[in-house]
C-alpha cells in the first residue's frame, strides 16, 4: 500500500506540475503576443502618419496646379486674404482680376476636414504662394503642421 500510495502522490504531484507549467506557457505566450501586436499597433500608427503626410503632398500638386493657372489667367496669385476662395469664385476684394475663370470646384480641406492655409507671398518664399494643413489638432502654427514648401 505504500507503494501504491506513494504512486498516487507522485502522480497527482506531476499533474499538478503539469498544470502549472501550463498555466505559466499559456501565460508566457499571452504575453508575448500582447507585445508582437503593441508593436505592431504603434507600427501601424507610425504608417499611417507617413500615408496620411503623403495625402497631404499629393493634395499639395493639383492645388499648386491651380494657382498656376489663376495667375496665368490673371496676372498674379491671390493675395493671402482672397485665399483659395479665389479658385472657386471671382475676388471682390482688390486686387480685382479683370480675366478669371474658376479652376476649382470646391475649397480643398485637409485629411483632418480642415480647409488648407493659403499664404501669399509664402513664409519660405515669397516669390511663391504656401499651402499649408493645420495637422491633426487643427491649430496653427506648431509641430504638426506640413507646409507645401517642406523639404
Amino acid at each position: 500500500m505504500d507503494s501504491e500510495a506513494s504512486t498516487r502522490s507522485s502522480s497527482s504531484t506531476i499533474r499538478g506540475l503539469g498544470g502549472a507549467t501550463l498555466v505559466s506557457i499559456v501565460t508566457c505566450l499571452g504575453a508575448l503576443v500582447g507585445m508582437i501586436v503593441a508593436v505592431e499597433f504603434f507600427d501601424l500608427r507610425s504608417s499611417c502618419g507617413k500615408s496620411i503626410s503623403g495625402m497631404i503632398t499629393s493634395d499639395f500638386k493639383p492645388i499648386g496646379n491651380a494657382l498656376d493657372l489663376y495667375k496665368l489667367e490673371c496676372g498674379r496669385y491671390p493675395t493671402t486674404a482672397q485665399g483659395l476662395k479665389a479658385l472657386i469664385e471671382k475676388p471682390s476684394s482688390e486686387p480685382v482680376p479683370a480675366k478669371w475663370r474658376q479652376t476649382m470646384e470646391m475649397e480643398p480641406l485637409d485629411p483632418w476636414k480642415n480647409p488648407y492655409v493659403y499664404k501669399f507671398p509664402g513664409s519660405k518664399d515669397p516669390t511663391n504662394p504656401e499651402l499649408i494643413s493645420k495637422g491633426p489638432d487643427g491649430i496653427e502654427g506648431n509641430e504638426d503642421d506640413l507646409s507645401s514648401k517642406d523639404p
